[in-house]
C-alpha cells in the first residue's frame, strides 16, 4: 500500500500497487509524483521505486524526420547600385513612387502611385510625409552616425 500526493496537491491513499499503476496509465501520476510506501517515514519520487520502473518508461520517439522550419519572410535590402537611380527618380518623379519600386518597396510605391493618380497630383506634396524614406538618412551625432534602432 502507498500514499501519494497528486498533481492537485491532495494526498491520496492508502492505494494498492495496481491502483497506482492505473493512475500512471491515466497520467494522474508520473516519475516525479511523491509517494510514501507503508511503513516508511519519508516521501520518495515514484520513479525511484523499482516496482514501477516498467510502468514509467517514456513513450518511444517516432523515427520520422522532424518538421522543417521555414524562415520568416524578410524585406530585401536595397543594393548600393540601386540607390543612385532611385535618388534620381525620386527627384524627377517623386510623387509617382518610381524610386520606391526601384528600391524594392513595392507596397509604398503602389500607395504613392495610386494616391497621385487618384488625386490628379494634388496630394503629391503630402506623399513625402505619409510615405517617408525609412533608414536612408540617419542623423549625425558627434561626428558618428546614430544607430538605426535608436531612430
Amino acid at each position: 500500500m502507498y500514499r501519494m500526493i497528486g498533481k492537485d496537491g491532495q494526498q491520496y491513499g492508502p492505494v494498492t500497487t495496481e491502483q497506482l499503476r492505473n493512475w500512471i496509465a491515466e497520467n494522474r501520476a508520473n516519475a516525479q509524483t511523491p509517494v510514501q510506501p507503508d511503513g516508511a517515514q519519508d516521501w520518495k519520487p515514484l520513479g525511484s521505486l523499482p516496482e514501477f520502473a516498467a510502468d514509467l518508461k517514456p513513450p518511444l520517439v517516432s523515427a520520422t524526420a522532424p518538421p522543417t522550419i521555414t524562415p520568416p519572410p524578410y524585406a530585401p535590402v536595397p543594393r548600393a547600385s540601386d540607390k543612385i537611380p532611385a535618388g534620381v527618380c525620386g527627384i524627377l518623379l517623386g510623387s509617382l513612387g518610381v524610386h520606391k519600386f526601384i528600391l524594392g518597396y513595392t507596397g509604398a510605391g503602389l500607395v504613392m502611385l495610386l494616391v497621385t493618380l487618384l488625386t490628379c497630383g494634388l496630394a503629391s506634396p503630402v506623399m513625402h510625409i505619409i510615405v517617408p524614406d525609412r533608414g536612408h538618412h540617419l542623423p549625425m551625432q558627434a561626428g558618428r552616425g546614430v544607430r538605426a534602432d535608436v531612430c
